[in-house]
């Protein structure tokens, strides 16, 4: 290759597959031992597949043995660096990102991966329990240090992405926290890219599990946009099974968001919705009282409905 020529590039696919189990949102991971674990990602050929997303699900099946419900394109990553390194003669990676989700029963354990909490790589989003103490103990400290500001609006997105006020409510901004913590040198991710202020290994704190390449800033993209989608499609029902009480619901959308829900202000939104019909079933397997299973409504065979569940936080 001559000086100057652009390097040659090769288009990817990643996908983060979500699936939900026990009140846990899963992510699909692959690899093993100690090594960060990476995304399920294939190469797009466009002799074989018409469309990504047909690439996609035949990658995603061959590699992993998933079959995908809802999938949509996220965004794409094309950063210099993000697989490769100074003097690299290999293709340079763009790489579509994909948001995908598949039902409990098929998030088992497979022998080219399996599925890990994603909190447990964004643990500073899980907020069911009530603000994490790892905000105010290690990441708030970090962030004010001095030497973390890159410029004069670094302080206020440090208050508005992980301070005390209102905006916190925006549980979507996943990405941007990240990116912040990215920015300011505090994940592996930064010192594995050789980001001129990242902390060495003895100083960094332990911010959630790093992942191959950019797959953890996918991941946020992917976290942000499902939460988002909650509010006005009724993605939900693809992680649910096609039976549920109306607590499994509130518990899985709780999950996904990382917040808890007024239980009576999140029925009636629910049924205001018109978006669940009862099933005349009851569910009896936990023990106690038995409570009424409904279904997804699907009104004269239509696809689906279009709204999703605009819930306030608790």
């Amino acid at each position: 290759m001559s000086q100057g020529a652009p390097p040659p590039l090769s288009i990817g696919l990643t996908v983060a597959i979500v699936a939900l189990a026990n009140e846990t949102p899963l992510i699909l991971a692959r690899g093993a031992g100690a090594a960060p674990p990476a995304l399920p990602f294939g190469p797009f050929n466009p002799l074989q597949h018409r469309t990504f997303e047909i690439g996609l699900r035949a990658f995603v099946a061959a590699q992993v043995g998933v079959s995908l419900g809802y999938a949509e394109q996220l965004y794409t990553f094309g950063d210099r660096g993000r697989h490769s390194r100074p003097g690299d003669p290999d293709p340079h990676v763009v790489s579509v990102g994909y948001l995908a989700l598949t039902r409990p029963d098929e998030a088992h354990v497979l022998a080219s991966g399996g599925f890990r909490p994603w909190y447990d790589f964004f643990p500073w989003e899980d907020w069911r329990d009530g603000r994490p103490a790892l905000i105010d103990q290690v990441i708030l400290p970090a962030l004010r240090d001095p030497a973390r500001r890159s410029h004069p609006q670094f302080a206020e997105r440090v208050n508005r992405l992980f301070g005390h006020g209102p905006d916190l409510a925006q549980d979507e901004a996943a990405l941007e926290r990240y990116e912040l913590l990215y920015e300011a040198g505090l994940v592996e991710e930064a010192a594995r890219d050789q980001r001129d202020n990242a902390l060495s290994d003895a100083l960094r704190p332990a911010l959630g599990r790093s992942m191959q390449f950019d797959h953890r800033r996918i991941l946020a993209t992917a976290i942000g946009r499902l939460r988002a989608k909650l509010k006005y499609r009724p993605v939900i029902f693809d992680l649910m099974p096609d039976n549920f009480t109306l607590t499994a619901l509130q518990r899985t959308v709780e999950a996904i968001a990382g917040r808890r829900l007024h239980k009576q202000n999140f029925r009636r939104l629910v049924f205001g919705a018109d978006i669940v019909e009862d099933t005349g079933l009851l569910e009896t397997s936990t023990g106690g009282r038995p409570a009424a299973l409904y279904r997804f409504a699907r009104r004269d065979g239509e696809a689906r409905a279009t709204s999703g569940l605009r819930v306030g936080w608790h």
